[in-house]
């Protein structure tokens, strides 16, 4: 009788895929794709489920795909990105950001190496049969705020949600993620870190990702990714 939940949940949602490709500043929303890099597969939502790709980078094909404009945003504001339609799937938000190097632009560089550090995230309030009560969860605009301790400069911003409701197999969860290009002002001095690689960040079997959230009922659930720099 416990499977029964998880195999509902499962089919219910099972193409119950979204994206995130805008972003929302100052209370205005930007057209799609214009600071937000086009995924190949923007129309059909579909998310990542190989965390070895480059694609988890910044969602299928789309490392490269340089968005047309780079959004201004202030140190210690909030940056909003669009969900469409709407947030599906059990899972945590995340949110990280990449310091653009010297002699590129957040609208030439793909965000290579070791320079992804962690800003937000957003795990579940309870654990409980029915998969978690996840605040992500139903919501159709994702935010988090720029460090105000950020450097000044250009860069790229990395929103993500891990959809979980598939995930008690190997790469099971799915990772819907999308980058926008950023400048920040009004910047601090602050060090930002730990920094890591995407690919690489995560494994396909790390506690976060490789987790059955229905039953038996987790006692707890760790974040993927390094700990958040708040600056």
């Amino acid at each position: 009788m416990q499977l029964i939940p998880v195999l509902l949940a499962s089919a219910s949602v099972a193409h119950a895929h979204y994206n995130f490709n805008a972003l929302i500043y100052g209370g205005t929303t930007q057209p799609a794709w214009q600071q937000v890099r086009e995924r190949s597969d923007m129309n059909s939502h579909e998310p990542v489920l190989d965390t070895t790709l480059l694609d988890i980078r910044c969602g299928k094909d789309a490392s490269t795909a340089y968005a047309p404009a780079i959004q201004t945003v202030a140190a210690g504001s909030s940056l909003g990105w669009v969900v469409d339609p709407s947030i599906q799937h059990p899972g945590p938000g995340l949110g990280y950001l990449a310091k653009v190097p010297a002699g590129k632009t957040a609208a030439t560089w793909d965000g290579s190496g070791a320079v992804w550090f962690k800003v937000w995230e957003q795990g579940p309030t309870a654990l409980n049969s029915n998969g978690g009560d996840w605040p992500t969860s139903g919501l159709t605009t994702l935010s988090f705020t720029i460090p105000k301790n950020t450097p000044s400069g250009d860069y790229i911003a990395r929103i993500e949600h891990i959809g979980l409701h598939a995930a008690s197999q190997k790469n099971g969860a799915q990772f819907y993620l999308s980058c926008g290009q950023i400048t920040v002002t009004g910047g601090g001095s602050g060090s930002p870190g730990p920094l890591v690689a995407f690919p690489g960040a995560y494994s396909a079997t790390d506690p976060g990702i490789l987790i059955q959230i229905y039953y038996p009922v987790p006692t707890n659930y760790t974040i993927p990714g390094p700990k958040v720099w708040t600056g």
